[in-house]
């Protein structure tokens, strides 16, 4: 089975890229759960996925298009839809959760539509879905390392920044903290991490990557660092399991994945409680 990991390149390509997105979907989630975004994945995800459609009939309608990755519609979506969600919360700030179900619905409805319009499509849109290993392409791994690339250079670079706007923003914006311009560069980033991580996880399930770790993290962690750090252990453990159980037993990747990362969550869990218990 290692023989084969090495051997075909879509399986090297599904392997890399799932320690790419083991270690950047941890790092945003943390950051959202704090913000209390957490649920923004699903609604970013499903603006995505009729990013997709909407690349797909493009490709089926102009032939100029057809050589052109649905991917990067789906990103270009995504990035759309995060920069809705960022006016809506402006709008609604006594309701800013209230944005992300408003995108949701606009973007299941918007892939709905262009989904009867095109009449169905050729392509799988299972692997879009649920995420499938053998669907993965250089293409799909270029544009993850490049969003992955963005992300770390961001966290490193305004960490401060993101660790006082993401706990307190009026403390941030006395301090001279940019935090408008913060808040919609990080909205864009989950919105590229979203639409790059859909092959591997799953454009459905990819909120549950963001999330799980971070959840499992936050009940051992002793700071904000570690809980960084544990997530990104749980969520390359669930990533790497959850393909060899796939490919083992001819599974879905994001749904093996997202198994992983709930046992994860449970073990730790009761590992807790019967600490406590013996207390």
């Amino acid at each position: 089975m290692l023989a084969d990991w090495w051997q075909y390149d879509f399986l090297r390509y599904t392997l890399f890229s799932g320690i790419l997105i083991g270690l950047i979907c941890p790092i945003l989630g943390t950051f959202l759960i704090v913000r209390r975004l957490s649920m923004m994945a699903d609604g970013l995800s499903h603006v995505t996925l009729s990013g997709v459609a909407a690349g797909m009939l493009i490709s089926k309608k102009i032939a100029l298009f057809q050589a052109v990755n649905p991917l990067f519609f789906g990103m270009l979506f995504s990035v759309i839809g995060s920069l809705f969600i960022e006016r809506l919360r402006k709008v609604y700030k006594s309701y800013q959760d209230l944005a992300i179900p408003i995108i949701l619905s606009t973007g299941l409805g918007l892939f709905t539509v262009l989904i009867s319009i095109a009449k169905g499509f050729n392509t799988d849109l299972y692997s879009y879905l649920f995420g499938k290993i053998v669907t993965v392409s250089k293409e799909d791994l270029y544009a993850l390392i490049g969003v992955a690339a963005v992300v770390l250079g961001t966290v490193f670079l305004i960490y401060k920044e993101l660790f006082a706007v993401s706990f307190d923003e009026e403390f941030a914006r006395v301090s001279g903290v940019a935090r408008r311009s913060i808040n919609l560069w990080f909205m864009v980033l989950v919105a590229l991490t979203i639409a790059a991580s859909m092959r591997i996880v799953g454009v459905l399930l990819i909120s549950a990557l963001i999330t799980l770790p971070v959840a499992a993290s936050l009940q051992i962690a002793g700071s904000f660092r570690q809980t960084i750090l544990y997530a990104i252990v749980f969520a390359e453990t669930s990533v790497l399991a959850g393909l060899y159980f796939a490919y083992l037993l001819d599974w879905a990747s994001g749904g093996t994945i997202v198994l992983v990362a709930v046992s994860i969550l449970l073990i730790v869990l009761g590992v807790k409680k019967i600490k406590a218990a013996l207390r």
